[in-house]
């Protein structure tokens, strides 16, 4: 009996799915809708246009003349609204039609009827041909109805402003913009007028929103050295002499944009297809209701990647229930993943992202056109993409002021970079901007070798990389000084007064974990240090890393760079690495990003912007035909100033030949040892042990276990340097004496570059008194390596 009941339980379950199948057939797609609609008002559209000419037949006939006795001379605009409201629905993603949209063509019959009729007929009651030929009966109704309260003139003035407001509504644009029709040809007026004129070069865009068209207007009052500065982009030195040849990278204030065409770069025609959107919906209303959670669906989203659908809970509904239905969401729509964002950031809504059926792909061209990006603040802003509403983000460097961009491999970094290098060169010229493209994997920036941004070619090898952070540690301090000397607080106040500008340095590194692992000290000291300084000098960083783990996004890396991109990654653990929340492990890969910054409150998604190579090399040839590269090579050579402390300290440190004597006598190595004996500070005892290990006399530490001293006498082979004495007493005296030498000597070999560190002033005594530290003090600078270091030795 048991088993017949559930047999017969189970039948009549499944007939209950049955019959809700047959009575919900699965919907038809909204691509499917949208065109039977378009269809339907291109058909009507040219019936109509056939009837202004007395070709459609009968019911031609009838249309022509009904539209005449209603509209006037308005029916001519009839068709076109057709076309217009078609074209709508058949390319949604260029623009979206609302209600909003349609009560501006109503409003906008309405006006122009009651124009016409106003203008045209000047009596109540006209016949009937006199209104085909004017607004119609409409026209009719509104001019005589607002004459009767308002009069003619007052009647006049509100039906001009209904037409401003039905504009508005149709355009979705502000009043400003409506009337700067005129501008593109004002402009071109005026370049006719002045077409004869030598000494004049003409503004051909007033806009001023044109990203291709920004030329800058040349005087006459530019002096030769500036148009040779103009042509080589060389380097300039700073105006205030000091006793140091002290230089800051500098270029002309005159310049003139090179243009790159948009042409360059390809359009996509993919669309994407979030599938059943009402069926989805109502999955999902079904599937909360399900778990005993009310809800109220509201409108939908379609991004390029994925479509939100967002909801209102009922009251006393805990958003927590929401999220952890995450995966049953997903298993009754089919869709994975699915990611909830609860709430949606300035709204009481819930939004439940889902990927779409068919993605679309968002091309570089497709944002740079885009009125969002047209009206940016400033030349270092970039469009990253699309959201999930259809909107383009622009963002601007000169506000995150650094970003670091992480995800798996082949998540979409790279390209990533090259659209923010590619957007920046469309916007600045060479004397505005400077980039220094750093690339480990040596295939993926070799492509912008010879672009006249460049400061250096790409940088491959590991070393070169830090001498290249190092001159920007340095740059970043004399570009600081060069502020505080002319009274400036920033770069943008320095080139508005000076006459030779700063250009705006980017450092882009593609691949970070691979530095961090040879060099990781020396590269985080130094992103550190021009991450909590750099801003007001125009020096930006952008970082790139395929493994986000937290010994290469270190916790000073992080805290110094708040803006920040995740792409698809593996796990929750790297997401919490890079946002400090989950939520990249559910992305979709190929773009897909969420980006937060300081001034959003939770993550924002986009799709990001896709730039092929073929399109990176037209761009890059087409600015090598324009301007040869001004490379800078010293930015890569080693330098005797290397450290990035901002301490100007040596590498050859006066006594470092003293601290070998000391440790070759006492057989110790380690920097508490040197600390007490040569009477200086942790840093600099801590930076002799690392010159001594560069130069080969100390092996690497081993964390607990104490340094192995790797040579037995110095110098090497047994004879010290000449004119040095061999009595213990003698030696040191004559070491204290030979350090201005030292200094002499080393001021003199320095190689003529651009780029020059000043030499380090002072009194050699002030010097190690900044360092001194007595012996009274117990050393709490000091490393615990460094004590075990000794415990070792002793034992």
């Amino acid at each position: 009996m048991l088993f017949h009941g559930l047999m017969a339980r189970r039948k009549k379950n499944r007939s209950k799915h049955e019959e809700e199948e047959i009575k919900n057939p699965p919907g038809l797609n909204p691509e499917t809708k949208r065109g039977i609609a378009a269809m339907l008002l291109l058909t009507s559209s040219a019936i109509i246009f056939l009837s202004f000419f007395d070709i459609a037949g009968s019911l031609g006939t009838t249309i022509d003349s009904t539209l005449a006795y209603l509209f006037g001379w308005d029916r001519f605009l009839v068709p076109l609204s057709f076309l217009f409201i078609a074209g709508v629905l058949l390319f949604p993603g260029k623009k979206k039609f609302s209600t909003w949209n349609a009560l501006g063509i109503f409003f906008f019959f309405l006006s122009f009827n009651a124009l016409l009729n106003l203008t045209l007929i000047h009596r109540p009651h006209a016949p009937v041909n006199d209104l085909s030929l004017s607004g119609g009966y409409v026209g009719e109704f509104l001019g005589n109805f607002l004459p009767s309260f308002t009069g003619y003139w007052g009647a006049f003035v509100i039906v001009c402003a209904l037409l401003v407001v039905s504009l508005l509504l149709l355009f979705n644009t502000s009043l400003s913009r409506l009337f700067s029709f005129h501008r593109p040809f004002t402009g071109l007026f005026r370049s006719i007028i002045h077409l004869g004129r030598k000494d004049d070069q003409t503004l051909w865009d007033e806009n001023e929103e044109e990203v291709d068209e920004i030329i800058e207007e040349d005087t006459k009052e530019e002096t030769e050295e500036g148009k040779e500065n103009h042509k080589t982009f060389r380097t300039n030195p700073v105006p205030t002499a000091t006793a140091e040849p002290e230089q800051v990278l500098l270029s002309s204030k005159k310049h003139k944009h090179i243009t790159i065409p948009l042409e360059l770069l390809h359009h996509s025609n993919t669309k994407p297809n979030s599938g059943d959107v009402e069926r989805n919906k109502e999955i999902i209303q079904k599937t909360l209701y399900q778990f005993g959670i009310d809800v109220e669906m509201g409108d939908t989203s379609t991004g390029p990647t994925v479509t939100q659908y967002t909801l209102r809970p009922s009251q006393g509904v805990k958003l927590s229930r929401i999220v952890a239905l995450q995966n049953d969401l997903a298993l009754a729509l089919a869709a994975h993943p699915i990611r909830i964002e609860a709430p949606i950031p300035k709204k009481s809504l819930v939004g439940i992202e889902v990927p779409n059926q068919r993605v679309a792909t968002v091309t570089l061209r497709e944002v740079l056109e885009s009125d969002a990006f047209r009206r940016r603040k400033g030349n270092l802003s970039f469009p990253l993409g699309k959201d999930v509403s259809g909107q383009t983000p622009v963002v601007e460097l000169d506000k995150m002021p650094h970003l670091l961009v992480a995800g798996a491999t082949g998540s979409g970094k790279s390209v990533c970079i090259n659209t923010i290098i590619i957007s920046l060169l469309y916007q600045n010229s060479p004397e505005d901007l400077r980039i220094i493209l750093v690339d480990p994997k040596r295939v993926e920036m070799t492509a912008y070798e010879g672009v006249p941004h460049l400061l250096v070619p790409p940088i491959m090898k590991v070393e070169d990389t830090v001498n290249a952070l190092k001159w920007t540690v340095r740059e970043m301090e004399r570009r600081l000084d060069t502020l505080s000397k002319f009274g400036a607080r920033d770069i943008n106040s320095y080139n508005a007064r000076a006459e030779k500008q700063m250009p705006k340095i980017v450092l882009a590194i593609d691949e970070l974990a691979d530095l961090m692992t040879s060099s990781g000290r020396e590269v985080e000291a130094a992103i550190v240090r021009i991450a909590q300084m750099a801003r007001a000098v125009g020096i930006h960083l952008i970082l790139a890393t395929q493994r986000p783990s937290v010994d290469v996004i270190t916790g000073l890396i992080k805290a110094n760079i708040p803006a920040r991109i995740a792409f698809a990654v593996a796990s929750q653990t790297d997401s919490r690495t890079i946002l400090d929340m989950s939520g990249a492990e559910k992305l979709l890969g190929r773009g897909d990003m969420l980006f937060t910054c300081a001034e959003l409150s939770k993550p924002r998604r986009i799709q990001g912007a896709f730039v092929s190579e073929g399109e990176v090399e037209s761009v890059v040839q087409h600015l090598k035909v324009k301007a040869p590269p001004d490379y800078n090579y010293a930015i890569t050579e080693q330098s005797r100033s290397a450290s990035i402390f901002g301490d100007h300290q040596e590498e050859s440190d006066p006594l470092a030949e003293e601290a070998i004597q000391l440790i070759l006598e006492s057989g110790k190595a380690s920097t508490s040892y040197l600390q007490r004996r040569l009477r200086i500070g942790y840093a600099r005892a801590a930076r002799l042990i690392d010159i001594l290990e560069d130069m080969g006399v100390v092996g690497p530490g081993e964390g607990a276990k104490p340094r192995e001293i790797m040579i037995e006498e110095w110098p090497p082979g047994g004879d010290l340097k000449e004119g040095m004495p061999t009595d213990e007493d003698d030696h040191k005296e004559a070491l204290r004496l030979s350090r201005h030498k030292v200094e002499e000597e080393q001021e003199d070999d320095l190689p003529p570059a651009p780029v020059e560190l000043p030499e380090t002033k002072g009194d050699l005594k002030n010097e190690e008194e900044e360092y001194k530290v007595l012996e009274e003090d117990d050393y709490l600078e000091a490393q615990e390596g460094d004590y075990l270091e000794e415990d070792e030795k002793t034992k």
